[in-house]
């Protein structure tokens, strides 16, 4: 893959965020990058797992087979981890 195509983090971070928003019903900029998804944003596994849907639509038009594993689910606990997870995948 060409570097043009390449997600920058914060363009990730931004759309992160923005999902989350939409599936919790908060402004986007309350939504900090060391937030806990339960601990602080209170999202449940069922809020998971709409950001997870979202983001693979969403990031998976760019990144061809963009995919977020189960098995990784757990391992996302915060926005951090989030975006961290898709920048690295979505720009293999």
């Amino acid at each position: 893959m060409s570097s043009e195509n390449n997600i920058e983090r914060d363009e990730i971070l931004r759309i992160v965020r923005d999902r989350l928003a939409d599936i919790l019903e908060i402004e986007p900029d309350t939504i900090a990058e060391g937030h806990s998804f339960v601990d602080d944003l209170d999202a449940d596994s069922l809020a998971l797992i709409e950001l997870v849907e979202s983001l693979e639509e969403e990031v998976g038009e760019r990144a061809s087979g963009f995919r977020i594993e189960d098995e990784h689910l757990e391992d996302l606990k915060t926005v951090r981890d989030a975006v961290d997870y898709v920048f690295e995948n979505a720009n293999d």
